[in-house]
């Protein structure tokens, strides 16, 4: 049991982290208009935790929209099918989406099945809700 406690130490530590910076990213996120959290909220799905911090720590709506369109998220997003578009910020999957546009609807899954130049089966964990707001992340 005595070389277990600073295995239980650094695991502790390291939750408290991340709490930390979701907390973080949660109080920065509410410092944005309305506007400017649903366009944040379309693109996070396929941020990394760095990109959002990076994109959240600008200064300006317009400096945030400029490091998006940088990275190449904005572009990406703009490539979508209008239909996809709009089920992406409805948070409702529609039938025959692009893997791109679930990409940003629910993020990476947990895992695939099947040849994707074919057919592809991708497996989320999560109610279909929560994979809307959240990804398929475990937060």
């Amino acid at each position: 049991m005595r070389e277990l406690r600073p295995c239980v130490h650094w695991v502790v530590l390291l939750m408290g982290s991340l709490m930390t910076l979701s907390g973080c990213i949660g109080a920065a996120m509410h410092q944005l208009s309305l506007d400017e959290q649903a366009e944040f909220h379309s693109y996070q799905k396929v941020m990394t935790p760095s990109q959002e911090r990076a994109s959240l720590a600008k200064a300006t709506a317009a400096a945030r929209t400029a490091y998006r369109s940088e990275i190449g998220f904005a572009q990406r997003f703009q490539a979508l099918d209008p239909l996809d578009r709009e089920a992406v910020r409805s948070g409702i999957p529609r039938v025959g989406m692009r893997a791109e546009a679930l990409l940003f609807l629910w993020g990476s899954p947990s895992y695939t099945a099947g040849d994707a130049s074919r057919y592809a089966h991708w497996y989320y964990l999560g109610a279909s809700l929560g994979l809307a707001d959240d990804g398929n992340q475990d937060y």
